[in-house]
C-alpha cells in the first residue's frame, strides 16, 4: 500500500492538533501505584495481555488463569506466574533485554479494562514458585512487576466490539483449525490432522 506523504502525521505537534487535549478524567485516573479500586480489577481478572519489547521486536502475549492469578503483593508490586506454554519465551527474552512491560487486564462482562506499566524481573525463587502451584505443578518462573503507572481504560472499545455479547460469538468451526494452519503453512509437511486429533488430550495433560 502506498501512502500519500501529504497526509502522514509525522510530528507530535501535528498529532496533538489532530486530537486535541486529553480530558480531565483521562489524566486524573492515572496513578503510580495499585489503588484499592484498581486492585479490585486485578483480583477479578482471569485474563491479561503482557506486552514487551526487545532487540528482536515486540511481543504481546495472553496470560490467563482463575481470577486473581496476578497477585498484588503490595501497591507497587505485581506477581505473575509463567505457566506452561510453547517454550518460545519471546516475552521473557525481551524482558531480559528491556525490562519495560505493559499489562492489560480484562474482566468478563465488564467494559472497563485496566492498564499497568512497569518494570519486570524474572524470579525462580523456590518460595515464590510454591505460592503459584496449580494441579500439583509449579510455574517455571514468576514475573515480578515493579508498578510505575496504573489507570483504567473506558469501555468504548469493548462496547463497540460487543466482546461480551454472547450473540456475537463465532463458532470455532468457522475458522481454520490450528492443524489446518500448520499444515498449509508448511506445504503439508506438518501433520495437521494428527495435531487437531490429539490436541484435546494433549492440552488436558499439559494445561499446567
Amino acid at each position: 500500500m502506498r501512502l500519500d506523504p501529504d497526509h502522514l502525521v509525522t510530528d507530535s505537534d501535528a498529532l496533538q492538533a489532530l486530537y486535541g487535549e486529553p480530558g480531565e478524567a483521562s489524566l486524573k485516573k492515572e496513578v503510580d501505584h495499585v489503588h484499592p479500586h484498581y486492585r479490585a480489577f486485578i483480583e477479578a481478572s482471569p485474563f491479561a495481555m503482557l506486552a514487551t519489547a526487545g532487540p528482536d521486536g515486540l511481543d504481546a502475549s495472553p496470560r490467563g488463569d482463575p481470577a486473581g492469578f496476578v497477585v498484588v503483593e503490595d501497591e507497587k508490586t505485581l506477581l505473575l506466574p509463567d505457566r506452561r506454554g510453547n517454550n518460545r519465551i519471546d516475552s521473557l527474552r525481551n524482558i531480559l533485554a528491556d525490562p519495560r512491560v505493559a499489562l492489560l487486564f480484562l474482566v468478563p462482562g465488564v467494559g472497563e479494562t485496566l492498564r499497568v506499566n512497569g518494570l519486570g524481573r524474572i524470579s525462580t525463587d523456590p518460595a515464590l514458585l510454591e505460592r503459584f502451584g496449580m494441579d500439583g505443578k509449579l510455574p517455571r518462573s514468576v514475573l515480578v512487576v515493579e508498578v510505575q503507572t496504573v489507570y483504567f481504560q473506558c469501555s468504548r472499545a469493548l462496547l463497540r466490539s460487543r466482546l461480551w455479547d454472547a450473540s456475537t460469538q463465532v463458532p470455532r468451526s468457522a475458522l481454520p483449525s490450528a492443524g489446518r494452519i500448520l499444515s498449509d503453512l508448511t506445504a503439508g509437511t506438518f501433520d495437521g490432522v494428527a495435531y487437531d486429533r490429539d490436541f484435546p488430550a494433549r492440552v488436558a495433560k499439559t494445561l499446567y
